[in-house]
């Protein structure tokens, strides 16, 4: 449940070309940082320093209270002891927790921070091009940007410090659990060519998941039409009267009457469109957090977009980031899954049996081997002149063989 720290409005600098460059500060090693243990990639804890200029609403309010109302992931007691150990100041300077934030003034935590491990599957280099393509297979559980509580497990950290690359530009980015094939340009120009090639629709997207159910033989199509409803927790839906025309095309590959395997080609790019459409056809991919909750969506798990027969809307206050179109038939569910989420984070923390003598914050508890990935990999993309693909994820070799011929060598 990552969360990007509210101070957190710096982009990082101080990087030429595409190799690391020397700066004042230099990066820390890979060997500093990345070490595997209980079959996980961790890093070492770590201080790192938040910094912002004071909003508009924090002013003339104590900084006590700015910490405790706005930032909740820790407690007045924590944030107290860190005003009063100067790891929270103002303007660089220490502070007390009664302590009046003024207009203009730069407030900063140094926060130690302990971030979550990753699979220890490597990171993996398809193809590098003359040109200043970069294609990688990324595995689940790593995000592609640093963010929330994710930043060296992180595609663009590791590619810096463990492959020597910088000023990375993705061309395309997978959800964190998403594993499979990234385009990423080693330059802004390239960056641009293929990212227009991708809006120009020249570019063929081939993936491979395992979703719930018997699959039906033969091409399914799917051309529901999609749209956000909670930007907030990165939830979709089919909307037959407010969302953008979208377009799939779905195949089975194996089947063993409780799970199959399916070859999937989005013809359009809307966020979370494969896992969307699956779920509306009645076969989510079957270990999908979002989509594949009967907590949320009930038994039917949103077949044909039915929505819990208990979800009532009530007269509280709508929940943050909903969508405004048609904005109200799915208060309920926004905020079942809001519910959910935040169930499943007081779960982990309540779990957690370690406590940092750094900073007495307790250790989330590793995930579970079925938290690290969906079953979704990004297999194949091909464009005008180039076609690259990986390897199959184990869950999905098993159908290999039944890729028809002229998918394989497309």
């Amino acid at each position: 449940m990552g969360r990007k720290h509210p101070l957190d409005d710096k982009n990082d600098k101080g990087r030429r070309g595409n190799k690391v460059a020397k700066e004042e500060s230099p990066a820390p090693r890979a060997s500093e940082l990345y070490y595997e243990e209980g079959g996980l990639q961790r890093i070492h804890p770590y201080f790192h320093k938040y910094s912002t200029y004071a909003k508009g609403r924090w002013v003339g309010r104590t900084i006590l209270e700015v910490f405790v109302k706005e930032f909740r992931d820790r407690d007045s007691t924590y944030y107290e002891k860190a005003i009063m150990d100067g790891l929270i100041e103002i303007n660089e300077k220490r502070v007390t927790p009664d302590t009046v934030i003024r207009n203009s003034d730069l407030v900063t935590h140094k926060i130690h921070r302990h971030e979550p491990p990753v699979t220890p599957q490597p990171l993996q280099i398809v193809r590098e091009t003359e040109e200043g393509m970069l294609v990688v297979d990324k595995p689940g559980s790593i995000p592609v940007h640093p963010s929330g509580r994710y930043n060296y497990n992180s595609v663009i950290k590791i590619l810096e410090l463990k492959h020597g690359y910088a000023k990375l530009f993705p061309v395309n980015r997978l959800d964190r659990l998403t594993s499979g094939l990234m385009l990423i340009g080693l330059n802004a120009d390239m960056a641009r060519i293929v990212e227009r090639q991708m809006v120009e629709h020249r570019i063929q997207k081939e993936y491979i998941c395992k979703v719930k159910g018997e699959f039906p033989e033969g091409k399914i199509v799917c051309d529901q039409p999609i749209r956000v409803i909670a930007h907030k927790l990165s939830l979709n839906c089919v909307d037959k009267s407010e969302g953008k025309p979208s377009l799939t095309e779905f195949e089975r590959l194996h089947t063993d009457g409780s799970h199959s395997i399916v070859y999937c080609k989005p013809k359009t790019g809307r966020t979370h469109q494969i896992r969307v459409h699956l779920q509306y056809l009645g076969y989510p991919i079957a270990n999908d957090p979002l989509y594949c909750n009967a907590a949320v969506w009930g038994d039917q798990m949103g077949k044909q977009g039915e929505l819990p027969s208990d979800t009532q809307c009530d007269d509280a206050p709508a929940p943050s980031g909903l969508s405004a179109a048609n904005g109200e038939a799915w208060i309920p569910l926004v905020r079942r899954m809001e519910k959910w989420k935040d169930l499943q984070e007081e779960i982990e923390r309540g779990e957690g049996d370690r406590v940092c003598d750094k900073c007495s914050i307790p250790a989330y508890p590793d995930p579970r081997p079925d938290q690290l990935c969906i079953w979704l990999h990004a297999w194949r993309y091909s464009g005008p002149g180039w076609s690259y693909a990986t390897e199959l994820p184990e869950w999905a070799k098993e159908a290999a063989k039944n890729i028809p011929t002229e998918q394989k060598q497309a």
